[in-house]
């Protein structure tokens, strides 16, 4: 028998087969525009037709791979090549909202048509948004009128929630704020939205995305400023508008100086200094002192590390705000100021529980420091204090005030024999 290993049979020549699913498709948005251009050409300008197609059509059409040729369609009439001109060699559609009629009834008979669309097919609505980014970046390629209708649709899909706020960054975009298109577009879609909604709803949007703070950025930096905003948008007939922008600009204003006082308590520098400088930026934001105060105390309280336990943090409270006294008592020369500080004081000894039972005795050493006088600490106790903590705190200055009464009245007999 012979010890050689038979060789094994080897196969040559096998053949995987690919499964369905790892074949990539290639990518023909043809005839994907083609089946979209004929349902709207065929519904017409029913519009309830139209949604009725759309909504039949995401079970056939792979709406999840062609979303943008699908918009670019329902907006334009058919699928946009950069910079915003209709591609020429493919089908196009009069049936799109750059066709349609320029008037708010319409686009809002349109934002329905997107609106259930979006509702019916969910996974779409990223895509939608992308889509109007877009759009926005091509506003130089259409016509007056069609970045009208574009504008009125915008607005109005923003004040029903279809859209995000944050689309509005497209209109940031250098070329377009150099030469005045984003401030002409943005007229026209917050008056679409304001139509829609009020400007507290439009501010909570704007807000929630951080577009508060941005809208400045629709000019640009040689006109970035909040007079020429406010006039441009009162012209346009957007007082509210206007007015949102410049109180921002304030808020903004005032943030950047709460943290620079900040910044020179924790370099130490002298108090005079800090007081001379909160004085000149009162002055130039033109910011009132009841205001001043409140940024004043936020300031000085977010200038330290707190300690934890109760029972030591109101020893350094004490120790820390003796320290800044003075600076607060510059900034009270008004029995109004005297109040907006006690107030401060109670919300923040309410909203930082470690502060509960430091209250009186915050005041009372603002009061040994000349910052805060009895009058002010009596009409605080008696009708100006907050609901907040309100039965912890009046109970912890009982004793004071009464004291105060005491002393009011003995002042005023010690008068009286006087006379």
């Amino acid at each position: 028998m012979s010890n050689q290993r038979q060789q094994k049979p080897t196969l040559t020549g096998q053949r995987f087969k690919t499964r369905k699913r790892d074949e990539k498709e290639r990518f023909d948005p043809s005839q994907f525009q083609e089946s979209i251009v004929q349902g709207l050409d065929q519904s017409g300008s029913d519009l309830e037709a139209v949604a009725k197609f759309l909504d039949a059509s995401g079970a056939k059409l792979d709406y999840r791979r062609y979303a943008e040729t699908l918009f670019d369609i329902l907006v334009a009439g058919g699928m946009l090549a950069p910079g915003g001109t209709l591609s020429e060699d493919m089908t196009c559609t009069d049936f799109c909202v750059f066709k349609a009629q320029e008037d708010m009834e319409t686009m809002q008979a349109y934002a329905q048509v997107f609106n259930k669309l979006i509702r019916r097919y969910k996974y779409l609505e990223k895509g939608f948004e992308e889509e109007i980014k877009k759009l926005l970046l091509f506003l130089k390629g259409f016509t007056e009128s069609e970045r009208n209708k574009l504008a009125m649709l915008t607005g109005i899909l923003l004040a029903n929630g279809n859209l995000s706020a944050s689309i509005l960054s497209s209109l940031f975009n250098e070329n377009l704020v150099k030469e005045g298109v984003s401030a002409c577009f943005a007229v026209k879609l917050f008056k679409s939205w304001l139509s829609e909604k009020d400007i507290n709803s439009v501010a909570g949007s704007l807000r929630k995305v951080g577009m508060d703070s941005r809208l400045l950025e629709l000019f640009p930096a040689n006109k970035r400023s909040s007079e020429h905003f406010s006039k441009y948008f009162n012209d346009a007939g957007l007082k509210e508008l206007s007015d949102f922008a410049k109180n921002q600009q304030s808020i903004g204003a005032r943030k950047e100086l709460q943290k620079e006082i900040e910044d020179q308590m924790s370099r130490g520098d002298p108090l005079k200094d800090i007081i001379t400088y909160t004085r000149e930026e009162m002055k130039k934001s033109n910011i009132s002192e009841q205001t001043m105060v409140g940024l004043i105390w936020s300031s000085v309280m977010s200038s330290v590390e707190w300690n934890k336990k109760e029972e030591l943090v109101a020893e350094q409270a004490i120790k820390h705000l003796k320290q800044y006294s003075p600076l607060l008592k510059a900034f009270t020369s008004q029995g109004y100021s005297e109040l907006t500080l006690l107030v401060k004081i109670q919300e923040y000894c309410y909203d930082n529980i470690h502060f509960m039972k430091a209250f009186q005795k915050i005041v009372v050493l603002l009061y040994k420091a000349d910052v805060l006088s009895e009058e002010a600490i009596l009409k605080w106790y008696n009708e100006a204090h907050l609901p907040k903590g309100k039965s912890v705190f009046l109970e912890q200055m009982k004793t004071f005030v009464e004291w105060l009464k005491n002393a009011e009245e003995e002042s005023e007999s010690e008068e009286e024999e006087t006379d």
